[in-house]
C-alpha cells in the first residue's frame, strides 16, 4: 500500500472514531462501506480497511454479509473498561504527581479553560472531546505514547458505552472534577489525586444504567 493510501485509511479510522468520541455516531449505526467512499472519496478497498482498523480496536462490529456497525459494547465490557481505566489513571497518577511541572500545570489549566468555555456554550461535540482529552493529556505528560494511545482507545470505548447506557452525569460535574484533580497535582498532593480520580471515574460508571430493571412480563405487557 502506499503512503497516500495509508494516509487516507488513517484519515477515515480518525474521522469515524471523532464522531464516536463525540457522540455523533450512535452505537448499531451501520456503516454501509459505499457510502462511506463517497463521503471520502476514496475506493472501497481503502474504507474496508480503515473499518478493519476501527474493528481492531473494538470500536466498530464486522458482521459477515451484513456489513460494519457501530460497536454495541455489553455491560461486561462497559464494567471491565472502566477497571481498566482505573487502574490505568491511578497508576498514572502516582507518578505525575511527582514530577509535574510548572508548565505542565500551565498546559492543564489552559485545557481546563477550554473544557468551561465548551460547557458553558452547551458545545456537545467539544465539550465530550476536551473531557476526554483531558485523561490523554495527563498521559502525555508522563512522556509515555503507549499508554496515551491505550487510553485514548478506552476513552473512544467510554463514549460508546455513554451512549449505549445513558450516562447521566453531566459535563458539567466532570469537568468540576477536572479542576479538583489538577489543583491536587499542582499541591502534589499524591493520596489526594489518587482518590479524586478514583471518585470521578467511578462517578462516571456508578450514572451508567448497567442494570437495567427486567420487567415482570405482565406488567411489561399491561399498557398494551
Amino acid at each position: 500500500m502506499s503512503a497516500d493510501q495509508d494516509s487516507t485509511t488513517a484519515r477515515i479510522a480518525a474521522s469515524i472514531t471523532a464522531a464516536i468520541v463525540e457522540r455523533r455516531l450512535m452505537p448499531g449505526t451501520k456503516l454501509a462501506e459505499q457510502k462511506l467512499a463517497d463521503i471520502y472519496h476514496c475506493s472501497r478497498t481503502l474504507v474496508r480497511q480503515a473499518l478493519n482498523q476501527l474493528s481492531r480496536d473494538r470500536l466498530v462490529t464486522l458482521h459477515p454479509a451484513r456489513g460494519a456497525f457501530v460497536a454495541e459494547p455489553s455491560v461486561e465490557e462497559a464494567r471491565q473498561v472502566f477497571e481498566t481505566r482505573q487502574m490505568l489513571e491511578s497508576a498514572m497518577l502516582a507518578q505525575l504527581v511527582e514530577r509535574i511541572t510548572p508548565a505542565q500545570i500551565k498546559a492543564l489549566r489552559a485545557h481546563l479553560k477550554q473544557e468551561r468555555e465548551a460547557v458553558a456554550r452547551t458545545d456537545v461535540p467539544g465539550r465530550t472531546r476536551l473531557l476526554a482529552d483531558f485523561h490523554v493529556l495527563l498521559a502525555r505528560q508522563l512522556g509515555n505514547e503507549v499508554l496515551a494511545e491505550m487510553l485514548a482507545d478506552l476513552l473512544s470505548r467510554s463514549s460508546l458505552i455513554a451512549l449505549m447506557y445513558q450516562s447521566s452525569h453531566s459535563a458539567a460535574e466532570s469537568q468540576a472534577e477536572h479542576e479538583a484533580i489538577v489543583d491536587a497535582l499542582e499541591a502534589r498532593d499524591k493520596k489526594a489525586v489518587q482518590k479524586l480520580m478514583d471518585t470521578h471515574l467511578g462517578h462516571v460508571e456508578a450514572n451508567l444504567r448497567l442494570n437495567p430493571r427486567v420487567k415482570d412480563l405482565k406488567e411489561a405487557l399491561s399498557s398494551l
